[in-house]
């Protein structure tokens, strides 16, 4: 996807992760364009009318009763910028700040907002220049929206701040002039309109949403891999069973498995070599299956939320009648709160909740592969030579780690709340708090599925030998064969110790770029 087109109404998260992680262009809407210009005409007649308007006439939160004059409204606009830029800790990744970027300039393309297209088209000209505003991770309450993340966002904007140009950071007043851009100097109700809004919280949380649907399918990948190496009982994803729970996910996780696995020459049925096997092999569509639901949850809530309008107040024009003389009435201008994150907080809380199993029973697989009592006559640890080496042993240390670390994260952000503003701002959502646990759960997920993979593809290995099989890639089942491939062809087999984060890192970053995900078909 070479170009993403912004008109307030059909972002969805494949062409949000177009622009964010694949560098596609961005272009304004021209019926957009005609929308933001007419709420802005709303905006600059309450300001020559000297109307008091929230946000456009008045200052801001416990200071709504303090009268702005036009002379000082520009400088209002500057300074509520500079003032709310108090980010802490690690810049946000390039991409989450991409994602942020190109979600306030949809928003704002709605037009309701009361914001020049001029402003909106050189926060679309930074992202086609490559220009990354340096915002801190931490520091956003989710209500009045992520105001420190979106103010160090618009610093860049009017020449101040600092941002990334390829890879390096700089002063924002030198990343514009590389790419031929003036600073803006804001006008009435534009400094509010950049930072009043919920773009911090949903852009790590699309991009974590995204990334789930991805661990799914390799959480299942990988789960079918240890299926097959510890002979499991296929009669546990027969449709029936699963038809009668009426659950969709864990439908379509059976449906999942059985193809995943059709074909191996490993896998036994009830009675051959034992009744029934436990719990994380044979309950594997009801424990992914229940992620898959709520992942399937999440992304369609943060799907209605990329095309959201979430600032205060909101410009709603009067009708135009081409036939009538100017109306008295230039269209209302409402406050409310669609800048409370709370629509995104409690599915962040949820989706980190629900990739945090998917790791845990990954870990508990892991447990099975290495332990020579639950493993189905494979070598302690994974290892032909245990003793001298330790195989495998330290793999499920470190992922039972990952696994106890998620289970500390996934406790929920969003039941917190601690007023601000003197009280104004009296309930608020830690969304944005919830979106970057739960994308730290994700990646700490994906080290544990990499963890089960390359330990599963060991375990195949060590099955082979045992078979007598010169490879195992012909007893494995057609759609599984892929994915073993590709882990073989980054990490070989392990005959002997040898420094092992590299093999796991190699192996992670073949389930964190996709590579694992894309052998699903």
């Amino acid at each position: 996807m070479d170009e993403v087109r912004l008109d307030g109404c059909s972002l969805t998260l494949e062409t949000l992760v177009a622009v964010a992680r694949g560098g596609a262009k961005v272009l304004l809407d021209e019926d957009a364009i005609l929308r933001m210009e007419t709420s802005r005409a709303v905006v600059e007649r309450c300001v020559e009318e000297q109307l008091v308007r929230y946000g456009i006439t008045t200052g801001f939160g416990k200071f709504c009763n303090v009268v702005i004059s036009k002379q000082d409204n520009a400088v209002l606009q500057k300074n509520l910028i500079m003032s709310h830029a108090c980010g802490q800790g690690n810049p946000l990744p390039a991409a989450a700040v991409r994602a942020m970027m190109t979600l306030r300039a949809n928003a704002l393309a709605v037009g309701n907002s009361g914001i020049r297209p001029k402003v909106v088209g050189q926060l679309v000209d930074m992202l086609n220049a490559g220009i990354v505003p340096v915002v801190p991770e931490k520091g956003s309450l989710g209500a009045s929206g992520d105001l420190a993340p979106l103010a160090h966002m618009a610093l860049v904007i009017i020449g101040l701040g600092e941002a990334y140009v390829a890879g390096e950071r700089m002063p924002g007043s030198k990343a514009l002039a590389l790419a031929g851009l003036r600073p803006i100097e804001l006008e009435a109700k534009e400094g509010l309109a950049l930072i009043n809004g919920t773009q911090a919280m949903t852009a790590v949380g699309a991009l974590a949403a995204w990334d789930a649907l991805a661990l799914y399918r390799s959480a299942s990948i990988a789960s079918a891999l240890t299926f097959q190496a510890l002979r499991g009982i296929v009669d546990a994803f027969d449709p029936r069973i699963h038809e009668l729970r009426r659950q969709p996910g864990q439908i379509a996780c059976a449906a999942d498995l059985r193809r995943l696995v059709e074909g191996s020459a490993l896998t036994t049925r009830q009675g051959e070599q034992r009744v029934q096997d436990p719990y994380v092999l044979r309950c594997i569509p009801q424990i992914h299956g229940a992620s898959l639901d709520a992942i399937g949850y999440i992304s369609k809530v943060v799907g209605a939320e990329l095309n959201a309008v979430t600032d205060n107040p909101l410009i709603f024009p009067a009708p135009a009648d081409p036939g009538a003389p100017p109306s008295a009435d230039p269209g209302d201008i409402i406050s409310g709160g669609n800048f409370h994150g709370q629509p995104i907080a409690l599915p962040m809380d949820f989706l980190g909740i629900a990739c945090a199993e998917l790791a845990n029973v990954g870990e508990r697989r892991i447990e099975r592969l290495v332990n020579p009592a639950l493993s189905e006559g494979l070598p302690a640890f994974l290892t032909t030579s245990g003793g001298i080496n330790s195989g495998f042993m330290i793999v499920q240390y470190a992922a039972a780690a990952l696994v106890s670390e998620n289970k500390v994260l996934a406790r929920p952000a969003s039941v917190d709340s601690i007023p601000s503003s003197a009280n104004q701002e009296d309930h608020v959502s830690m969304g944005t708090i919830a979106a970057r646990k739960a994308a730290s759960i994700i990646e700490n997920a994906q080290r544990v599925v990499a963890m089960e993979l390359a330990a599963a593809c060991q375990a195949l290995d060590l099955r082979a030998i045992q078979m007598g099989l010169p490879s195992i890639e012909a007893a494995l089942s057609p759609r599984t064969a892929p994915a073993y491939k590709v882990v073989r062809a980054a990490v070989g087999r392990l005959d002997g110790d040898r420094v092992m984060y590299p093999d796991l890192d190699a192996v992670f970053r073949l389930v964190a770029d996709g590579c694992v995900a894309d052998c699903w078909e």
